[in-house]
């Protein structure tokens, strides 16, 4: 084994509020190899991240990187170090392009913009990626973002690349060039550390794993493979539920949701000629970000620009969105982000969330405590309290936070779209087992999500979109990977 190009002891991260977050954590990272990181939701694992990269700072413990202690004072420090992150929703100027993004990371680091053109090319011959130097990063999908973002991190001369979450918002076919790239650089001799909830991607990418639970190292450097999944599962959050059970032949009840002739403008215009979903079916939608899914939702929940054809919801046409709740909608959005007010506390999110069912009269301390106890118990909220701020909890807490605010009104019919992103491998199967449960009891649900696996999991039938498009719609059976792959890149 080589020397490690990062090593770090005894990291502690407690938070203003009291949270420990970190409690002691040691982690290794060798050039050439990917490193998994895994825990369940609140863990420490993205902290631990944003440790390394200058994001936070630890309480107590140290870094040291090639053999020598460091003190990371921000990201410009952690960049100059050799270390580069990307995120799940990749951090770039929006409203610049490509190059100028890039040329904003090599200021961070110190290097002549003169040198782009060279380093560029180095970058991509490393991970096989491509730059479109000049389109603005707004114009394009998540999965290019994320290219940008790793290119930039290797051209700047990184030898630590952090990844966290890569493979939520990409195709099948983007995985595998993401996998692709991976062995590009470890071929290179970067580092790789790799936070994931998807296990399969770990038996196939990491050469070794460490475990995080509550703030604290269970399992340090294991082979993967050892283990095998379940092992893994086991460790991360012990005793794992089995997925929701397929109902097989079930019988349907009345249209929930019919869309007919729908033509809608948003990034890009959809149309969609028929789609209906009925009382106790789950549709899945399943697409590649960016191919019609945010216009098709907005359309039904009354948000989006429609421009003919019509929705109807449990029998009305063309609802509000104050009307779509009104009449026994719910809607889990694809970025809790828009949906939760980070800087407000959990209990008056909830009032938020619930305002178009309830009204003013939940706006009551007394009953926003009681409506958060509910919530937080029955879907596993974990937060310091009723009056916490939303932005201190994890990101799988938030995510929990939403679905259980949604899903606790019993809806007739559900959207949601994307509603176990970003959850561990026990959280994900106990919130599809609740969708599956709501359609059980008779409520439909239209599951819009990029992850195959889920689609396949919970779906009764299942949509594909492209281009705006309905390109088929296939039972379970017939909807292989490979099926679904062919259909959501325009294939038939």
């Amino acid at each position: 084994m080589p020397e490690p190009i990062v090593e770090l002891r005894g990291i502690v991260k407690v938070y203003p509020d009291g949270v420990k977050a970190l409690d002691g954590v040691d982690l290794r990272l060798y050039p050439g190899l990917v490193h998994a990181i895994l825990g369940e939701n609140g863990a420490g694992k993205t902290t631990l991240m944003r440790i390394l990269y200058g994001e936070i700072r630890p309480t107590r413990g140290e870094i040291i990187i090639r053999g020598r202690r460091v003190r990371l004072r921000s990201t410009v420090d952690g960049i100059r170090n050799g270390i580069a992150m990307v995120y799940q929703h990749p951090r770039l100027v929006p409203t610049l392009t490509v190059r100028e993004n890039i040329l904003l990371y090599f200021h961070s680091a110190g290097i002549d913009p003169g040198e782009l053109e060279e380093r560029l090319r180095r970058a991509q011959e490393i991970t096989g990626f491509s730059a479109p130097l000049d389109e603005r990063v707004e114009d394009l999908p998540v999965g290019v973002r994320q290219r940008v973002d790793i290119l930039r991190g290797i051209a700047a001369g990184a030898r630590v690349l952090i990844l966290d979450e890569p493979t939520t918002n990409l195709s099948p076919i983007e995985v595998e060039g993401l996998m692709n790239a991976i062995k590009g650089m470890k071929r290179e001799g970067i580092a790789i550390a790799y936070i994931t909830h998807r296990l399969p991607e770990v038996m196939e990418i990491a050469d070794t794993v460490t475990v995080l639970r509550k703030g604290r190292v269970v399992a340090s450097e294991v082979d993967p493979r050892s283990l095998g999944e379940e092992g893994l599962a086991r460790l991360m959050v012990g005793e794992v539920p089995p997925p929701p059970p397929k109902e097989r032949g079930k019988r349907l009840g009345e249209p929930v949701l019919r869309i007919h002739g729908l033509r809608a403008r948003g990034k890009i215009e959809v149309y969609i000629d028929e789609l209906v979903v009925r009382e106790g079916e789950v549709l899945g939608v399943a697409g590649v970000e960016g191919n019609g899914q945010d216009e098709l939702v907005a359309a039904i929940v009354g948000y989006g620009e429609r421009l003919e054809g019509w929705v109807e919801v449990l029998g009305r046409r063309n609802p509000s969105p104050r009307e779509f709740y009104k009449i026994g909608g719910a809607y889990i959005p694809g970025d809790r982000r828009k949906a939760l007010a980070l800087f407000f506390s959990v209990a008056e999110n909830l009032a938020f969330l619930r305002y178009a069912h309830e009204g003013p009269a939940l706006l009551t301390p007394g009953r926003l405590v009681a409506l958060y106890r509910e919530v937080a118990e029955e879907y596993n909220v974990v937060a310091g309290s009723p009056w916490a701020p939303v932005r201190s909890l994890s990101g799988g807490n938030q995510q929990k936070l939403l679905v259980g605010s949604q899903l606790h009104m019993k809806p007739r019919l559900l959207v949601a779209v994307n509603p176990t992103r970003g959850l561990d491998v026990a959280t994900t199967r106990y919130v599809r087992g609740l969708i599956a449960g709501l359609a059980s009891r008779g409520a439909g649900v239209l599951l819009v999500s990029t992850d195959l696996d889920e689609i396949l999991e919970v779906s009764d039938r299942i949509a594909v979109i492209s281009r705006g498009r309905i390109a088929g719609v296939l039972s379970p059976e017939e909807a292989t990977p490979e099926k679904l792959g062919l259909l959501m890149g325009g294939g038939r």
